[in-house]
């Protein structure tokens, strides 16, 4: 079975076609029909085939395009192929598929005869400038022989599909590049928040073991932050310059070997474990200025605030996973087993990430023209940065908005972060393993809620609110809701309300995501990773130093007092944010 036809490149929905459907029609008698894209409807010589669907387009982007009109026609082959819907083979009376070839000859202002096969009618109409022959290479039928449609003006051919109908693109190949990268960067994070919290719940026993007091124990949790500390700037710095592959794959890489020496520096001595501590904090220290230079070259606008939140969930999943596993693990093997465990996790990932990652769009040569267009489309300049203007960063007001509100939001987070096990297990009277899986619901909550924002975020601003007021209204949930819900934990009285107060600040928390946390690629997307080194450095700070404040308050005063500390800094930061925040472009 033979059929040609012709496709407009600006309605892919029409074109003519020509072949033999019904043998016992004569040729004379033939009319040419139109096959219409909607269902897709195939009327051939004046009869209505029916629906068919076709099984796949093989990628016509590994073709050449050298005109914006033979880019056009790839991009509606393209759209046919993600949907799924191309031509299967025409004649019922087969019993098998047949392979077909497409052939898409480039025409020069067309001319073909509106009639039937005849050189006598004079009937003449204008078509567009693109004609496709599809041929059957596999046809147990013979049929008579039918010329082809031909143009008035020649010119030469180019192959754009060839491909067996019985093949369907994997989906995973279908997948979004741009979401592969957000899903790999989501993976580290949740690595990340492993490594972090296991010490939280392994802290128990070694301070057991090792006869610590309050005051030490905040020290150690502290020590953390004092290499995390140490490298957001610089990690930023270094992200925005040479790309924000390298910079991550080397601090997952670097917080994995921390995490597997902890036990054996614990082992030789509290200062041999504030060091590898330290250690450890500098890894994780580039995560998160690398994890936003790489994204904000990845992701549009259109879908800033879903895919931060996706990947900050990754932390908040991480502390769940963290906290839900080191229990066990500790009353089955000893804590050191949740160091060596988590900390070889580390290296799968960088597997797959260097097989996967690139830095910008514009490094991987696997990337559809479609996405790339789509990302590259109506962004800024995607080059690295050489020279970072440090006195117009630091004298705009919206990046001072960020840093003090960034300090006081990860106040309370921080304390929440490391003190949580210790609070369920002096306050609450929870065991070990019960204080591990209780810390799990507030992290649980922050990774439900982060991804929820996200998607209210990004839905308000395409309908037509303005990212500064989406930017305010997110954050300040993110300050108000934990502040509310800490004033209550001296109220209740049943260890359940604790916990559920817990949860509903920390679901509060999690719209920061898309409050200050996206906030860094909206006013300065070229240098994203150094705000958000600048800003992270403020909130590890507020680690530093509420992690240790929390130790040396608790051994003159309550947990109220704590929590109260942390809700005036809540407060402080809501002024700050609505005052002096924006959603705009400052810094280009």
């Amino acid at each position: 079975m033979a059929m040609s036809g012709l496709i407009s490149n600006r309605n892919f929905g029409s074109f003519v076609a020509s072949g033999n459907s019904y043998r016992s029609q004569k040729d004379s008698s033939l009319q040419r029909g139109g096959i219409s894209v909607s269902g897709v409807s195939v009327t051939r010589y004046g009869n209505l085939i029916g629906k068919e669907r076709v099984s796949r387009c093989q990628r016509a982007m590994h073709c050449r395009i050298d005109s914006p009109l033979e880019e056009s026609v790839f991009k509606q082959i393209r759209t046919f192929d993600n949907k799924r819907e191309l031509f299967s083979p025409l004649s019922r009376r087969s019993n098998r598929c047949s392979n077909f070839k497409l052939k898409a000859c480039i025409k020069s202002h067309s001319y073909l005869s509106s009639a039937p096969f005849s050189s006598s009618n004079a009937g003449q109409r204008k078509v567009n400038k693109f004609r496709a022959c599809y041929k059957s290479e596999d046809n147990d039928i013979g049929e008579p022989k039918i010329d082809r449609l031909q143009s008035t003006e020649g010119t030469g051919e180019a192959i754009l599909l060839e491909g067996n109908l019985n093949q369907i693109s994997p989906w995973w190949k279908q997948f979004p590049k741009r979401w592969v990268i957000v899903l790999l960067c989501f993976t580290a994070f949740l690595l990340c928040n492993m490594d972090r919290v296991n010490m939280s719940i392994a802290i128990l026993p070694m301070s057991q073991e090792f006869n610590w007091n309050s005051t030490t124990v905040g020290l150690i949790q502290s020590s953390f932050f004092w290499g995390y500390l140490l490298t957001q700037i610089v990690g930023g710095i270094w992200a925005d310059k040479v790309g924000g592959k390298l910079v991550l794959g080397f601090g997952v890489v670097w917080w994995s070997i921390a995490t597997v020496l902890t036990p054996i520096a614990a082992k030789l001595g509290l200062p041999y474990l504030l060091v590898m501590r330290a250690f450890m904090g500098i890894g994780e220290g580039v995560a998160m200025p690398a994890m936003n230079n790489i994204l904000s070259k990845w992701v549009p606008v259109s879908e800033r605030s879903r895919s931060l939140a996706l990947v900050y969930s990754g932390m908040y999943l991480g502390s769940v996973t963290g906290l839900a596993f080191s229990p066990f693990l500790i009353n089955k093997f000893g804590w050191p087993s949740v160091f060596y465990s988590f900390g070889s996790l580390g290296s799968i990932w960088f597997a797959l990430w260097l097989r996967k990652a690139y830095s910008t769009p514009k490094d991987d040569p696997d990337l559809g023209v479609e996405e790339k267009r789509l990302i590259l489309g109506g962004s800024v300049s995607k080059e690295p940065v050489t020279v970072i203007p440090w006195k117009l960063i630091l004298s705009k007001a919206p990046v001072w908005a960020l840093i003090i509100s960034h300090f006081c939001h990860n106040w309370g987070t921080f304390i929440l972060l490391t003190w949580m096990p210790t609070y369920y297990n002096q306050v609450l009277k929870f065991n070990l393993t019960e204080s591990g899986l209780l810390c799990v619901l507030p992290w649980l909550t922050m990774a439900i809620f982060a991804n929820i924002g996200g998607w209210i975020a990004d839905t308000l601003v395409s309908k037509g609110l303005s990212i500064t007021t989406v930017r305010k209204i997110m954050q300040s949930i993110g300050f108000l809701g934990p502040a509310f819900f800490l004033t209550q934990l001296s109220h209740v009285t049943t260890p359940a309300m604790a916990v559920l107060c817990m949860s509903c600040s920390q679901g509060c928390d999690a719209f920061s995501q898309s409050g200050l946390y996206s906030n860094h690629q909206d006013i300065g997307p070229r240098y994203a990773g150094v705000l958000l080194g600048l800003s992270n450095t403020a909130g590890v700070l507020a680690g530093v130093f509420g992690t240790a404040a929390t130790g040396y308050i608790l051994q003159r005063g309550s947990w109220n007092d704590v929590f109260k500390v942390s809700v005036v800094l809540y407060l402080i930061g809501t002024l700050v944010w609505n005052i002096f925040s924006t959603g705009e472009k400052i810094l280009d």
